[in-house]
């Protein structure tokens, strides 16, 4: 028998942070949302195994890993379709920062899905070289290499944005 009271309240208590982790990885909220759905299906399916272990939110972000690749997998999602284009740009500009975090999420969007997802698994979810390789099942080199490359490709993108000062 399932202990649902224990999986209501641990996931519960993070949902919020999940979905914004799928959101980091995935650029878009609807897809992210779906992701943490497809993720808290699987962890409410084998939540007696999961809720033993030692870092149960390695299994999450796992799933939502997993769950953002296949989801780039299907070919629907190469394609977007607008039903109506409009006609003029907003004329008010957006709170302070808010520009800055878009532009940075438009660019962190624009990443190979690895790459993407060893930055945020490194910056945003705080794990170590050995955590994030672990999550990806690849070598501590490669989540090293992966950063480098992403963190570089980053950097210059940022550089003509002027979000980042031009180095001297």
């Amino acid at each position: 028998m399932k202990d649902v009271d224990g999986f209501r309240e641990y996931a519960g208590s993070r949902l919020e942070g999940w979905r914004r982790t799928a959101y980091l990885l995935s650029g878009d909220w609807h897809l992210a949302d779906d992701m943490v759905s497809s993720a808290l299906t699987g962890l409410y399916r084998h939540w007696d195994r999961v809720s033993r272990m030692d870092n149960p939110d390695a299994y999450i972000r796992t799933c939502l890993l997993r769950a953002m690749l296949n989801e780039r997998r299907r070919p629907w999602r190469r394609e977007r379709s607008f039903d109506v284009l409009p006609d003029r740009a907003a004329t008010t500009p957006p709170p302070d920062g808010v520009a800055d975090r878009e532009a940075v999420v438009a660019l962190l969007a624009e990443l190979p899905a690895r790459r993407r997802a060893v930055l945020v698994l490194r910056y945003f979810c705080d794990l170590s070289v050995e955590q994030t390789a672990a999550e990806l099942g690849c070598s501590a080199g490669t989540v090293k290499s992966q950063t480098s490359r992403a963190l570089e490709a980053l950097r210059a993108r940022l550089q003509g944005t002027g979000l980042v000062a031009e180095e001297a």
